[in-house]
């Protein structure tokens, strides 16, 4: 059975070029997520290639170790500010122009980093780390539309394995910051900028190839899907139908408290971890292994989360995203001097926000109508990332005022509603 798109109208300039048949569907699900998969790698790479000496750069051009904290902010502030304009892109364009503009911002954003190092301008520079962080935003972004064509009891598995892929790139970024240093040698760019010039080339090719092989695009060929009334309704499609859309469901909500909360959790305590480390000795390679044991907690075992997902239900996961991030905030809370304790709990650390963003990404595409989800899944990107940057924010202040234990404490009781939340949503379905 051939489903066809309706016809294009004024208010839906881009539409998919032909109709998709029932039998064709699955080759292109694992196309489009094979291009997703091959962008997020570079997305993270790009990321983690200038992530690795931000901080450095913004040392060296404000001339104060006091202020190089302000490059994870700036960083941070990008995906945020970007968060409302694309998801209003790609609700009335498509996936494909918004990831293609996100991944231009971070390389311009690049660019301008490497400008403001050049000329010693540390606000220039801020401002291009703006830029560059936002470039994440792709790499956020991504992940639901690796769920836009999948069947609804796969979403959680489509979602999680282009989260997966993040976890090349970011390993590999930081391996090649320091040939990417050496890389403008003679050409009167810092050594610290030169992982900013690798970043912006390879944002570029990933904008290249995202705006040359992810077609037909993936949002609206699942609008076409899903009849007319996704296809047509261009008023349902705007932020504030995505906010009407929220509070119309418990579930919606459930899932951006989950994805919120999560990350936020996460931002605070991994944030302020080597700082807690260095205060009982450890060197810079002990806190590095510890926070690399983190990221393969966060990525490495996203399929896993996904597949329960699928399995066991959204709710489920989310119970389990709760007890990890306790149990998280609790081992590296008591942990002291014993540096093998707060690794331990780095490393639950990354699995809670896994199980929450994963399952809780799933529960918010299963919530909404088709024709929301995209402005939907941009406000959840713009509550995560801002409230990420302001438990970030927090964190320092508790820890310089309470201590390291007080903080994870503070995060523990920040899980208390999305537990609340769940524990309704069970309630409810019994």
């Amino acid at each position: 059975m051939t489903n066809t798109p309706s016809a294009p109208d004024d208010t839906s300039p881009v539409e998919i070029s032909a109709p998709v048949t029932a039998a064709e569907l699955p080759t292109l699900r694992r196309r489009i997520q094979a291009v997703l998969i091959a962008s997020q790698i570079l997305g993270g790479l790009g990321i983690a290639i200038g992530v690795a000496l931000a901080a450095v750069l913004a040392k060296d051009v404000s001339g104060t170790e006091a202020l190089s904290g302000l490059a994870s902010t700036a960083s941070v502030a990008g995906p945020a500010l970007l968060a409302m304009p694309l998801a209003s892109l790609m609700g009335t364009r498509g996936r494909r122009p918004g990831l293609v503009l996100a991944y231009l911002v971070g390389a311009l954003g690049a660019g301008v980093v490497v400008l403001g190092a050049v000329v010693d301008n540390f606000p220039l520079l801020l401002v291009g780390l703006v830029g560059f962080g936002a470039g994440s935003s792709a790499n956020l972004a991504a992940r639901f539309a690796a769920a836009d064509l999948a069947a609804p009891d796969r979403r959680g598995r489509a979602i999680s394995t282009v989260v997966w892929a993040t976890t090349i790139g970011a390993v590999l970024g930081p391996n090649v910051a320091a040939p990417a240093g050496e890389s403008v040698a003679g050409l009167g760019i810092p050594a610290a900028a030169g992982p900013f010039v690798w970043a912006a080339g390879v944002f570029v090719v990933a904008a290249v190839m995202v705006a040359v092989l992810l077609r037909p695009d993936p949002l609206l060929t699942a609008r076409a899907l899903a009849g007319p009334e996704a296809s047509e309704e261009a008023d349902s499609r705007s932020l504030r139908a995505g906010m009407r859309a929220v509070r119309a469901s418990s579930r919606a909500r459930l899932a951006l408290v989950t994805v919120a909360v999560s990350h936020t959790a996460m931002v605070s305590i991994m944030s302020m971890t080597p700082v807690a480390l260095s205060h009982h000795g450890a060197g810079i390679q002990l806190i590095g292994l510890v926070i690399s044991g983190h990221i393969a907690g966060m990525y490495a075992f996203s399929p896993v989360m996904g597949w329960l997902s699928d399995r066991l239900g959204r709710l489920s996961v989310i119970g389990l995203a709760v007890g990890l991030l306790s149990v998280a905030a609790l081992l590296a809370g008591t942990a002291g001097p014993s540096h093998a304790q707060t690794a331990a709990g780095l490393f639950v650390l990354g699995l809670g926000w896994s199980a929450g963003l994963v399952s809780g990404s799933a529960l918010l595409t299963d919530s909404v109508p088709q024709a929301a989800r995209a402005a939907v899944q941009g406000l959840s990107d713009f509550i995560m990332n801002t409230a990420a940057g302001v438990g970030g924010l927090a964190a320092g202040l508790i820890v310089a005022q309470a201590g390291y234990g007080w903080l994870n404490l503070v995060g523990a009781c920040l899980l208390v509603p999305m537990a609340a939340l769940a524990v309704r949503g069970v309630v409810r379905r019994a």
